[in-house]
């Protein structure tokens, strides 16, 4: 790809941008192009105009990827200043996509509106939409109104919850179409409450995860047990760190990648690991988790973009 195929913008354009800096767990290779659209206008217009042909990712805070070594073909879109304002009005909040997760729900917190589900989940509220985050029993297809878009065609649209047809970490978003805006509604509740009860949810993280070190948050997916809006179903309690753990794959390493000894569905870079060495450990844990108990773990952290060219496939190394 070169410069003249691409769209003019006022925002800011990046070639062989590295994205292992822009990713929580620090590895990967890089893009092609970086686009950080200056506006949601500026970002249609660039959609409307990049040719048809070419790749796009929209990308958050990196906080639940791995970008691999090779990095990724086309634009990855990450948004920034201008997508990042938090708005309340009454029991409704308005959050930028690239506002991260704890800051809106600090915010609604303040204005007594109970979003505190949001607080302990790393990320941004793009990301948060996409894959239906949620925790304490709460998701966001439980507090949401509705989302702004751009269309990968250049197209500005409302999505809503049908739209979006929310179910346990996926939904229906279309291919390259990037969220730049969500309205959320939230029951009211006084502030001093809620901001007690994040207190308690933050100290209750930090007691059982490694939040400290580089990570994506929570691996693989809960095997099974959820309903189709996403929220847990008390008949069943599969958890993905009991599987890992009767697999014997606690503290397992590859590289510098491990599974976290104090949490066994976390993945960590212990320092200098390769996209490669994370997802192949990954990859090893779902062969022995399976081999142990005859379940398929899914990965919730979302793998994109090429191996380098020396390295060998995951599932196989």
């Amino acid at each position: 790809m070169t410069e003249t195929t691409l769209p003019e913008t006022r925002g800011r354009l990046t070639p062989g941008r590295l994205l292992s800096d822009l990713t929580w767990l620090r590895a990967g290779g890089p893009a092609d192009w970086l686009f950080q659209p200056a506006d949601a206008e500026d970002l249609a217009q660039f959609l409307a105009a990049l040719p048809a042909e070419t790749p796009v990712f929209p990308m958050g805070v990196g906080s639940n990827l791995i970008v691999r070594d090779g990095g990724i073909r086309g634009v990855v879109i990450r948004l920034g200043r201008g997508f990042n304002g938090i708005a309340v009005e009454g029991r409704r909040v308005t959050a930028g996509a690239a506002a991260l997760d704890s800051h809106v729900a600090r915010k609604a917190a303040e204005a007594g509106v109970d979003l505190t589900f949001l607080r302990t989940i790393p990320g941004s509220i793009g990301g948060a939409v996409r894959l239906n985050a949620g925790c304490y029993g709460t998701y966001v297809a439980d507090r949401f109104v509705e989302a702004r878009a751009v269309t990968r065609q250049g197209e500005l649209r409302r999505l809503s919850a049908e739209d979006l047809n929310f179910r346990y970490r996926e939904t229906d978003l279309p291919e390259g179409c990037v969220i730049t805006e969500v309205v959320f509604e939230g029951p009211e509740e006084a502030p001093e409450t809620l901001e007690a009860r994040m207190t308690d949810q933050l100290a209750r993280r930090d007691a059982t995860q490694p939040t400290k070190l580089r990570t994506a948050g929570s691996t693989f997916r809960n095997p099974a047990g959820y309903s189709s809006t996403g929220r847990a179903d008390d008949t069943h309690d599969l958890k993905a760190w009991k599987l890992i753990d009767d697999a014997g794959m606690r503290g397992a390493t590859r590289g510098a990648a491990q599974m976290s000894e104090m949490h066994s569905n976390f993945l960590v870079n212990t320092g200098g690991a390769t996209a490669a060495e994370l997802e192949g450990l990954g990859e090893e844990v779902r062969k022995r988790v399976f081999q142990s108990s005859g379940l398929q773990l899914d990965w919730e952290v979302m793998r994109v973009g090429e191996p380098a060219p020396e390295d060998d496939d995951p599932a196989n190394g």
